[in-house]
């Protein structure tokens, strides 16, 4: 150890000694003692020292030893992968000859197959939305199986699966022309799941007790919305009532296509609804004056037959309107004619308002109405164009509402219009009737009196 050394460790280690020295310690340690101390710590550390490099040592070895065991590995796995490269071309080679040798041998047979995959790929598709598959729905997993395996040239098909094919399509044949009952389960309306009779008529429809249904993703659902009661659901209880015989019954020969638009169709509310706020005044417009003609026609129906008995009649009667002219008449006999004509005029001007009462009425109505249609049908308009303004032409559904507002309130509006004007012209007709006849009575009482006044 030179004395540099100990020159720069010195202050470092009297620091030390210093803090390693007890508080209650009577001598101080000397110079000597501290270098004894030094050295030991020295050698200390330097055992310290070379035990590390020791294990650095060791623990290089090891991963040397790790390094040199890898790549030994990754030699025998390229060796390996090479070996199998060789194999796979050589198994390739064999199956390109074994393929060979197959088709070779199969002929006519791979047409055979393949129209076989062609044929029940097509009927799997077809029987997914027949309603056999209801009573049969097993078919559809044989089906597609027997096209994956056909088409995977794995394993050829066995003579009791080509014949299953043939059976199932000639059974599907023959279904279409049966009508058939049987019990299946039936999804609700209310999303249960029933037990239901129900009957299939071939692969048109199948219904249940006085309902449609619609056969969708493998379920027998309930149409959620009915076709018209009474014409077409009614046969559809007669139909499974039945056990012989002929059955009037609602075919749809577009396997559920005509039926539902039919069922898409709008009744009689829900196109009142499309009319809006116009349309509900236009009905009630036309329920107003369809009441009034009902009165007027009652009123001057009445007054024509009692006309009618007073004219058979010599007495005056007060319980029509012309026995009161001619009771008038009955008052003024010795006065002159021309102060008679004018008696028996007021007495029929008296009448004529009671017996032309609301026709008036009943003529506006007539014309109010298809002008209220017409308003509706421009209110609607602007609705559909606010709507393309908005949205574009993209979505036609989003026009649909302010045009089914324009035709239904166009509609409404002649729906009313039209029978207004003929029952105007009906108790019209009576009312000028009645008032005709006054004046034709009043005008003989008149002539007959002006003859027996010339005489006398």
């Amino acid at each position: 150890m030179n004395n540099k050394t100990v020159k720069m460790s010195l202050p470092v280690l009297l620091i030390a000694g210093m803090l390693a020295v007890p508080a209650n310690a009577q001598q101080a340690m000397n110079m000597e003692d501290l270098l004894r101390a030094v050295e030991r710590g020295q050698v200390q550390d330097n055992k310290e020292n070379k035990a590390r490099e020791a294990r650095f040592r060791e623990a290089r070895a090891e991963q040397d030893r790790l390094l040199r065991e890898a790549r030994a590995e990754k030699a025998a796995q390229e060796r390996r992968s090479e070996k199998l490269e060789a194999e796979a071309e050589k198994n390739k080679e064999k199956l390109f000859v074994m393929e060979a040798q197959l088709n070779v041998k199969l002929g006519s047979l791979k047409e055979l197959f393949g129209v076989m995959q062609q044929v029940a790929g097509d009927a799997r598709t077809r029987f997914d939305t027949s309603l056999t598959s209801v009573q049969y729905p097993d078919r559809v997993v044989f089906l597609e199986n027997l096209a994956k395996k056909i088409g995977s040239s794995a394993q050829l098909p066995s003579l009791d699966e080509i014949e299953k094919l043939w059976f199932e399509l000639h059974r599907e044949m023959t279904e279409s022309g049966k009508v058939v009952k049987f019990n299946t389960p039936v999804m609700t309306v209310d999303g249960l799941e029933t037990p239901m009779d129900v009957v299939r008529v071939g692969l048109f429809n199948i219904v249940s007790d006085g309902k449609y249904l619609r056969y969708e993703n493998g379920d027998l659902e309930e149409l959620p919305r009915q076709p018209e009661a009474g014409r077409f659901t009614g046969s559809t209880s007669d139909l499974l009532s039945a056990s012989g015989g002929m059955v009037r019954f609602g075919l749809d020969p577009t396997k559920g296509g005509v039926l539902k638009t039919y069922v898409a169709r709008p009744n009689i509310i829900e196109r009142i609804q499309q009319g809006g706020l116009v349309g509900y005044l236009i009905i009630a417009l036309g329920i107003v004056g369809l009441l009034i003609s009902l009165e007027r026609m009652i009123v001057l129906g009445s007054a024509n037959k009692k006309v009618s008995k007073q004219l058979e009649s010599s007495t005056p009667s007060d319980d029509n309107a012309l026995g009161r002219v001619l009771g008038v008449y009955a008052k003024l006999k010795t006065t002159d004619t021309e102060t008679l004509e004018l008696k028996l005029s007021e007495a029929i001007f008296k009448e004529t308002p009671a017996l032309n009462r609301a026709l008036l009425f009943i003529k506006i109505i007539s014309v109010v109405a298809p002008l209220m249609g017409l308003l509706g049908t421009v209110t609607g308009m602007i609705n559909t164009f606010q709507a393309i303004t908005l949205y574009g032409t993209g979505d036609p559904k989003l026009m649909a509402g302010g045009i089914s507002q324009a035709l239904v309130t166009t509609v409404l509006g002649l729906s009313v219009a039209i029978p207004m004007v003929l029952l105007h012209t009906i108790v019209s007709g009576r009312s000028k009737r009645i008032v005709q006849v006054l004046q034709e009575q009043s005008a003989g009482i008149i002539a007959e009196h002006a003859e027996k006044n010339a005489a006398g």
